[in-house]
């Protein structure tokens, strides 16, 4: 009776070598049980994220459309005066001069700059051929700008539209020197 306690008491080789094989696969399987479940995390974590940046991008352009608005308010107010001043030819002129240089002030403090185009080398970076112009001046040197342009920073926010030169078709005609 007490071999067969000892036999009992004594595992065999085969049964040590079970054991740890279960418990290497439970350990891997734990393991990846750990890494998925922290992977789900992540994801939610990373969703959750995502839509708080997309909710606050949206709530920074409302208020930055409120600010630009409510720095145009005063504008509206003097058309609105100019308007009622319609009338009086010199006071209606001169709210118009008036409110055009508040706009150019608005812009300008906005860091939108005009884009210089006039007398200018046609630059497709920066100007929209319209038209083009036989004339004496150098082919792509800009001759008239139709409709101003402007960026900002870096930025183009509209192309200079532009008449352009090409060439006057005029070229020098040899001299007959035979007699």
């Amino acid at each position: 009776m007490t071999e067969k306690k000892e036999k009992t008491d004594k595992p065999d080789k085969a049964d040590k070598e079970k054991p740890a094989k279960k418990t290497k696969e439970q350990e891997l399987q734990d393991q990846v049980k750990d890494l998925t479940e922290t992977l789900q995390r992540l994801q939610a974590e990373f969703e959750n994220y995502r839509k708080r940046v997309d909710k606050d991008k949206t709530e920074f352009c409302s208020y930055a459309k409120a600010d630009f608005i409510s720095r145009i308010l005063p504008l509206l107010d003097a058309f609105e005066i100019a308007l009622k001043n319609k009338d009086k030819k010199e006071d209606f002129i001169k709210g118009m001069e008036l409110i055009f240089s508040e706009m150019i002030s608005l812009l300008s403090k906005e860091g939108v700059k005009p884009i210089d185009a006039a007398g200018k080398k046609f630059d497709p970076h920066f100007h929209e051929v319209l038209l083009t112009e036989k004339s004496d001046k150098e082919p792509g040197t800009i001759l008239e700008e139709l409709q101003k342009g402007y960026f900002m920073k870096d930025k183009v926010l509209r192309y200079s539209k532009v008449k352009v030169a090409k060439e006057n078709g005029i070229k020098d005609q040899p001299k007959n020197t035979s007699k």
